[in-house]
């Protein structure tokens, strides 16, 4: 994979006398206040919603910023306003040119400082120090939170970012990330975190991540005010049924269900930020996504031993504890010591393979996950192709591979007219993979003919336990009626190449014609297999050859232990039903006893006979008697 820069985006940077801000691009988390359940306003269902994050130093003025823009003070707990310190994420609320903007206000410590705060200058030293960075090109606004000079400016600025903003679609899946979780006397389980996408609405039943339990929405909030449905890029609080507070933890995610692939193993695409050192082979790293943090090491894709700062490279995460994730989703690399920010970068494939990841096709396979589109035909088609015969489940499209909700049928329709996937039940397989286990089971039929030239083919069940192992069961009816269709196989409880004829020598004719007659002329009394041999001067190998396949033509019957021909029992069938009409409209019944005397023959044979008739539906066991039906 050539190895790329880091492509800028465009936030807003600004700065005062004495401090430096940067308000990242809006859709950051925050943390919304717990507040009442007060009634919303109509607008705020149809306004647009943002978020806005702050950072900087302990003592920059952040807090006193955002009061000085929102009114609210987001330093929400007595210690913090006691030192004048943030130590938790706070959060303020306010409206702006006609959208409902939110502020989440991130504790400035001395080692988030070290890496994007150095040195205490004002707009010239900003621009200095995000020169080169996603921020160089951002405008720099110098205000004051004490005497307000700036303010005015600010929110302009801000107005005019917010509104080149692009909304979130709301017609997917539901997601928050939790980033607080809390009890309220009277209401029970609440927790809080920014709706990624989708909608969110009483009653509706999401699923927590990691972990699976379902749990069903009580009550919606949005910025301390009761809503029927919170959307997508709103700070939400949500009271939760059917769950206790301390199952819940920071970090965890509530979802609709199978939207999320939970894992332990991420390839992604990362770029490494210029001014760290080298990411090496096996570096352990803090893995961040949404409110997650998760420990990890990484494997570099390829025989690379490091990826050079301010380069974009493909990886592999094997993290500690499992993490909620889908193709696409954002992420963050910190140092595990210190806890510097190293890269960020963009997950390829949430459930990534276990095989190597140190060679050029594992190299080839990243670089065609790293198609930016989620509905890229090529992208896609590798994540069907992992699945092998297994085939990828349709719905695994949106929590492994990122579709969005909306785009799923228009992106399956895409992968099969396109000739890339084939359908398989509720599953899509690679049309290549069907392909070769339609010419390996062409092969295992023409095998099984040369072994078994006096068989009718080989049964179904075989085939597929040597051929479909690891294939999902309808891959294998697939492939079937392709063939079926195609003119190649002949397929019912046995599968037989189109053409094929059963190969009997001279001798094997004879013996089979001489089996059958036995048969037919013992009728009810069927030939001892060996007395049978004696008999006809011919081998026991070859009479059981014979009569498996006089079996298999369904020329002889199976009774328990017993063979007898078919026309023994369709002649038993035919005088039972007679009974019935010699009876002039009384029941007609027969027994035991009285079967052995009508046709001369012991327990040994009447016993089963009768139990078939009944299987028939002929007769009825009624006590110790049968009921000609």
């Amino acid at each position: 994979m050539p190895v790329r820069p880091a492509a800028p985006v465009g936030p807003l940077a600004f700065a005062r006398g004495g401090e430096k801000l940067l308000v990242d691009p809006p859709d950051r988390e925050a943390v919304p206040p717990e507040g009442s359940y007060r009634r919303s306003r109509s607008k705020d269902l149809t306004m647009s919603h943002i978020v806005i994050g702050t950072a900087g130093h302990i003592d920059h003025g952040k807090s006193s910023l955002v009061k000085a823009l929102t009114g609210t003070d987001p330093d929400r707990l007595k210690e913090e306003q006691a030192r004048g310190i943030t130590i938790e994420l706070g959060f303020a609320h306010m409206e702006l040119g006609g959208h409902s903007v939110a502020f989440v206000d991130v504790p400035g410590h001395e080692k988030f400082v070290r890496t994007m705060l150095a040195g205490v200058g004002a707009s010239l030293e900003v621009q200095e120090l995000v020169a080169g960075s996603f921020l160089e090109h951002a405008p720099v606004v110098t205000v004051s939170a004490r005497t307000g000079a700036g303010l005015d400016e600010l929110r302009a600025r801000l107005a005019s970012q917010v509104t080149e903003r692009r909304t979130r679609p709301d017609s997917g899946h539901a997601r928050l990330g939790i980033d607080r979780v809390f009890s309220m006397q009277g209401f029970g389980t609440v927790v809080t975190g920014t709706l990624m996408s989708g909608r969110v609405a009483i009653d509706d039943e999401l699923v927590l991540l990691p972990g699976g339990q379902t749990v069903r929405v009580r009550g919606v909030q949005v910025h301390g005010r009761r809503q029927v449905v919170a959307t997508a890029g709103q700070r939400t609080a949500l009271n939760l049924g059917g769950i206790d507070v301390d199952e819940i933890v920071r970090g965890q995610t509530l979802a609709s269900p199978d939207s999320l692939t939970v894992t332990r193993r991420v390839d992604a695409l990362i770029d490494l930020l210029p001014s760290v050192k080298p990411l090496k082979h096996g570096t352990r790293v803090r893995f961040h996504q949404g409110t997650k943090e998760t420990l990890g090491r990484v494997s570099i894709a390829g025989d690379a031993s490091d990826i050079a700062p301010g380069t974009r490279a493909a990886i592999r995460i094997r993290l500690e504890a499992p993490s909620a994730l889908t193709r696409g989703d954002r992420v963050i690399l910190r140092a595990y010591s210190p806890q510097t920010t190293i890269a960020g970068g963009r997950v390829l494939d949430p459930d990534a393979s276990t095989s190597a990841i140190r060679t050029p096709k594992a190299l080839r396979r990243l670089d065609l996950l790293s198609q930016p589109s989620d509905r890229d035909r090529g992208a896609l088609a590798q994540l069907i192709a992992d699945a092998g015969p297994a085939g990828l489940r349709i719905r695994t499209l949106v929590s492994r591979g990122g579709v969005h909700e909306g785009d799923l049928a228009a992106t399956v329709k895409m992968l099969t007219e396109g000739g890339r996937a084939l359908f398989a039940g509720e599953r899509l397989v690679d049309a290549s993979r069907v392909e070769a286990l339609s010419l390996e089971l062409v092969r295992l039929v023409e095998a099984f003919h040369r072994a078994q030239p006096l068989a009718d083919g080989i049964p179904r069940e075989e085939a597929r336990e040597r051929v479909f192992a690891r294939a999902d069961a309808a891959v294998f009816e697939l492939v079937l009626a392709r063939l079926a269709a195609g003119g190649r196989l002949i397929v019912r409880d046995r599968i037989a190449l189109v053409g094929h004829r059963l190969a009997l020598t001279t001798d094997e004719a004879h013996a089979r014609d001489a089996v059958e007659h036995a048969y037919r002329r013992g009728g009810l009394k069927p030939p001892d297999p060996a007395a049978l041999s004696a008999e006809a001067k011919l081998s026991p190998e070859l009479v059981e050859r014979m009569t498996t396949l006089l079996v298999r033509q369904k020329r002889l019957i199976r009774l328990d232990t017993l063979l007898f021909h078919m026309d023994a029992l369709a002649g038993l069938k035919h005088d039972t039903q007679a009974l019935k009409a010699a009876a002039a409209g009384r029941p007609a019944t027969v027994d035991v006893a009285a079967f052995k005397d009508r046709y001369g023959v012991t327990r040994k044979f009447a016993i089963p006979l009768l139990e078939w008739l009944d299987r028939e539906r002929v007769t009825k066991r009624v006590g110790d008697r049968r009921v000609v039906l």
